[in-house]
Order: structure tokens, then sequence, then C-alpha cells
């Protein structure tokens, strides 16, 4: 069975003269030739400061720096994105599990079915909320799958009444990097995996011990290894994909289970 540090200085003014008492003064302010001119460009606010023209004719200006003007526009527009894609999510996901419902958990899914399904989910994986999986403790309990690819589990080969029939669950907890799998009726199988990371969303699956009826143990052969990558985790959804390419939708059912040592 098969996770802007903006620094802005202005730029030095040039030397005073030692002999002068107005070393941080404006000209202007000092009785110089200089002046300060309220405004700027239209529509930006703020002091032009300018400075009588040195050594070849250049003049110096101090900038008016729209970076407090930027922030709110930015934490607004990063705010704004979060919430499109929040509702997009929803919307979504309620596509998703309609398409699903019908489909046996997949094996009486149609190619066009497939396709369908993959359809939305990659959408789904495009506003995932939680881009460190790995790192959320969201992913920890138990999930009840919904939703698979894969040959292995669904058994679309054998007749319906010896398909595993029941609910099927996987359990994962980051806090021991233990996972489980277990299908109910009609064999109650179980499966348990140690868990590593190789990196904030995917993590190498280590099978070490099965359970036929909830009964026989028996030690996983060293084959007995794959891969999971969660692309879309929420409170209530997850989206995972094996290194064979299939594909996992699972809602959350316990949050406070916790596999097995």
């Amino acid at each position: 069975m098969a996770l802007v540090s903006l620094s802005l200085s202005p730029p030095c003014a040039p030397a005073a003269s030692s002999s002068s008492n107005h070393l941080l003064t404006p000209p202007s302010l000092a009785g110089g030739s200089g002046s300060i001119r309220r405004g700027g460009p239209r529509g930006n606010a703020g002091l032009a400061l300018t400075l009588p023209a040195g050594r070849g004719g250049r003049e110096w200006r101090a900038p008016v720096s729209s970076f407090s003007s930027f922030l709110p526009s930015f934490f607004t527009g990063s705010k704004k994105k979060e919430e499109e894609d929040a509702k997009k999510a929803a919307t979504l996901k309620e596509e998703l599990l309609a398409a699903i419902a019908p489909l046996d958990r997949g094996a009486e899914a149609t190619p066009e079915d497939k396709d369908r399904v993959e359809q939305i989910a990659q959408q789904l994986e495009e506003v995932n909320p939680t881009k460190e999986p790995l790192k959320s403790e969201l992913l920890n309990g138990k999930w009840e799958l919904l939703y698979t690819t894969s040959t292995s589990i669904l058994q679309p080969q054998r007749p319906k009444f010896l398909r595993p029939y029941g609910t099927i669950y996987q359990a994962i907890n980051t806090d021991t990097l233990r996972a489980q799998n277990m299908e109910t009726l009609p064999y109650f199988n179980q499966v348990t995996a140690n868990l590593v990371p190789l990196n904030s969303r995917k993590v190498a699956v280590m099978f070490d011990y099965f359970k036929i009826f909830s009964l026989i143990q028996i030690k996983a052969p060293g084959s007995g290894k794959g891969e999971l990558e969660i692309t879309y985790l929420d409170e209530e959804l997850r989206v995972s994909r094996g290194d064979k390419g299939n594909l996992f939708v699972l809602k959350m059912v316990d949050p406070l289970y916790r596999v097995p040592l």
C-alpha cells in the first residue's frame, strides 16, 4: 500500500566646511543660497531639497522615498491574493469532491474521469495554502482515502466483492515520522512505515511491518519502500502524489490519532 529586508539610506550629502555653524541645516534655513521646495512631481508628496551647485555645476537632490507608500500596497496586494486563492481553493474542492463521488475511490473511473480529476487536482495544487506541509500540524492525524489511481490499492481486476470495499485510512505523524495504512472490510490489512524527509513536502517511505487480517504480523521486505509528496494541504483535505505517479485524495477524519511506534 502504497513539505525583504529593504535597507534604504539616503545618499550622503557633500561634507560642509568645518567653519560652518549649520552643519546639519539646509542652506535656506541657514541663510544660504539653497532652497526647499514643497511637493514634487505630480502625485508625489514630500520635500525636494536642493543644495547649491558644487564643482562641475551639479546639484544634489535629496530623494523622496516612496517606501512608506509602497508598504501598505504591498501588504494589501498580498492579502488580496491570499483571499482570492482561498476562494478559488474552496470552489475547486467542491468540484473535486463532486467529480470523485461516483467513482468508488477510483475503481470505477474511466480514462475521461481520471483526466477530469487530474485537471482539478492540478489547479488545486496551484493554490496550496500550506507551502511546507511537513512542518505543519495540519498533516498529523488519520485521513480517509477518497480517491486514488493506485491499482495496487483498488484491485480493479478483481470481482467487486473481493475488492477492498470498506473504508481505507492513512495516518501520518510528523513528530515521530511514522505512517500507517489501514484497510477495513473485507481484509483489515495494515502496514506501518518510517518516513525520511527529503524536503519540506516530500518523504521517503520505508515500510517496516504488514498485518494480515489485523492479526498476522510480517516484517516488510527490504524492497518495501517508496516516496510520497504532499501537494495540497488544509485542515480538511489533502492531495498527495506517489513516486509511481499515483494520485491520492484524502479527507481528515481524526486529527488526534497517532501512529503506533
